[in-house]
């Protein structure tokens, strides 16, 4: 069987393509680098991350203070000894590009921006007399008012430019459809078929299809739409927010769809963001019928029986015990936002080092703008400086996340652990030095209050305690569910609690604003100046502590 969801936490908008006998998947990764994560199966069962594609500083312009900008749903296609990666960088001015690579491994090359393609979520279609087609989004003018469509041209992928004539294709289901995005084109039994989500990202989220004789045709939607949703489910169901869907076709001829989807947690929260499942698919009369017999996306689906048993030399980097010995990070690391020319961290004495920065890790500069995600945007781009922060997903219900760290900080100056969302919501424990100059371990919440259209951050100190000592200082942090306890231990073995069951259910993706999930990680930075000074993080471990999967 197959275990839902085949990658846990933040994986949202996933793209699948099959080569040969080898299964390549991508998804979005917004304004974390390095960006795309790309992962590799063979029976769809078992996966491994082989990397990412935008894994270069000039393959992924984008600032530190907007988690929610940089890259938007990834397409992956292959063609003729060619990987194809096409998406939006929405840090860009909402800029759609393509790079390309021999190898799903890498090296990718740098961007190809697709000049007048306007909208978001870009994809790329095959056909078999050799052409090749762009589809993405766009906004028509109606005699009622705007709305957002699927547009398509062909596309001269030698010279990355759209060619011929630019037509809209489908409106999606509905009338008036919200947000119909995230087009796919499959050829299939002489017909062309275009399926999209629709409904937004949020609880009303489906996937919708059409068809057509031709490929830049009229396409008619399906009666039987939506294909997929959990919406009709109610909000208490444990698996929400299904669509943004991608088709795979295997060596039997059998498929299976890959989608977004989210997990609550006690109740309507969803701070593990959007994360990737998967479901059989069959054809009747000539349309996709998605989970047959039961309509909806289960915790287990039957592994295909066409693809035999297979096993990856490292699977998923679902937990972290790391000291630091190697010269490099585990590929479940991420920072935020564009390297840079400087270096921020090193790894060096059997230490992770972060330097100093003068950016806090809440973004002061977005407090008290527009709460809309996507009027933030253009405001910020694809500039800025950096924030000293490393970190990795939070994948499961309940964890233990654990550092230690050596550090004499001046009174200006902090580092510590984090578990962060959207922006400005965030629980860090922190160490720095109080009034008297005295060393201490601070639990505190950042929120966002939205009043009258704009967002304002709120700031709590939940707890604090004396963290006096001459070596390293241990933090550690445990999630269960929505809640989250802190503590520090300054004696082998001592844990002294900072605040206990401290509330975390501001950090479910819907509540906090954005697209992404919750990143635990570790941070440094000096409240007046960027300085060549550096917190060194000893040790690092993240484990998953539920006592069942789901």
């Amino acid at each position: 069987m197959i275990q839902n969801p085949i990658l846990p936490g933040f994986h949202p908008d996933p793209s699948i393509c099959r080569v040969g006998d080898d299964f390549y998947l991508v998804t979005s990764s917004f304004s974390f680098f390095p960006g795309v994560p790309i992962f590799h199966s063979r029976d769809l069962v078992h996966w491994e991350q082989l990397g990412y594609v935008l894994d270069r500083k000039e393959q992924l312009p984008c600032g530190y203070e907007m988690l929610s900008g940089g890259i938007f749903a990834p397409t992956i296609r292959y063609n003729n000894g060619t990987y194809y990666m096409i998406t939006t960088n929405m840090s860009m001015g909402c800029k759609n590009f393509i790079v390309t690579a021999k190898d799903p491994k890498g090296p990718w090359s740098d961007m190809h921006v697709i000049e007048g393609a306007d909208g978001i979520d870009p994809s790329l279609f095959f056909d078999d007399d050799g052409k090749a087609y762009y589809t993405g989004t766009t906004r028509v003018d109606e005699a009622d008012g705007s709305c957002q469509a699927i547009w398509g041209s062909q596309i001269d992928l030698d010279e990355m430019k759209l060619v011929g004539e630019r037509r809209i294709l489908w409106k999606g289901a509905l009338a008036h459809a919200y947000a119909p995005e995230g087009p796919h084109i499959y050829k299939k039994d002489g017909w062309y078929y275009l399926m999209i989500a629709e409904g937004g990202t949020e609880h009303m989220h489906s996937v919708t299809i059409s068809r057509c004789d031709t490929v830049l045709g009229a396409y008619e939607g399906y009666l039987g739409n939506p294909i997929l949703t959990h919406r009709h489910l109610g909000k208490m169901y444990p698996i929400c927010n299904v669509g943004h869907a991608d088709l795979v076709e295997l060596p039997d001829g059998s498929w299976y769809m890959v989608m977004l989807a989210s997990r609550l947690m006690d109740g309507y929260h969803k701070i593990l963001g959007r994360e990737t499942f998967i479901a059989p698919v069959t054809w009747e009369d000539g349309w996709p019928v998605v989970c047959p017999g039961e309509g909806k996306v289960s915790w287990t689906c039957p592994q295909p029986e066409c693809l035999a048993p297979w096993q990856p030399e490292t699977g998923l980097p679902l937990e972290t015990r790391e000291d630091f010995d190697g010269g490099r990070l585990g590929l479940e690391w991420n920072e935020i936002g564009n390297p840079g020319d400087e270096p921020f961290y090193k790894i060096e004495d059997s230490c992770l080092k972060l330097k100093l920065l003068k950016n806090e890790l809440v973004p002061w500069e977005l407090d008290g703008l527009s709460a809309n995600v996507f009027e933030r945007i253009p405001m910020f781009g694809s500039g800025g400086t950096k924030v000293s922060f490393l970190g990795r997903r939070q994948q499961h219900m309940c964890f233990e996340a654990q550092a230690e760290l050596v550090f004499d900080p001046e009174k200006e100056e902090c580092a510590g652990m984090t578990v962060l969302q959207n922006d400005a919501n965030q629980l860090r424990l922190e160490i720095r030095r109080g009034e008297e100059g005295q060393l201490k371990a601070s639990a505190i919440s950042t929120k966002t209050v939205v009043r009258e259209g704009k967002q304002y951050f709120e700031e709590t100190v939940l707890g604090s305690v004396s963290a006096a000592c001459h070596g390293p200082v241990k933090l550690r942090m445990d999630g269960t569910y929505t809640k989250y306890s802190f503590y520090v231990s300054v004696k082998s073995g001592e844990w002294l609690s900072v605040a206990l069951d401290a509330d975390g259910s501001f950090m479910g993706s819907e509540t906090s604003g954005g697209f992404i999930g919750a990143y635990i990680g570790l941070y440094a930075y000096c409240d007046t100046q960027d300085k060549d000074k550096y917190a060194a993080f000893d040790s690092f471990s993240y484990t998953d502590k539920s006592e069942v999967f789901v």
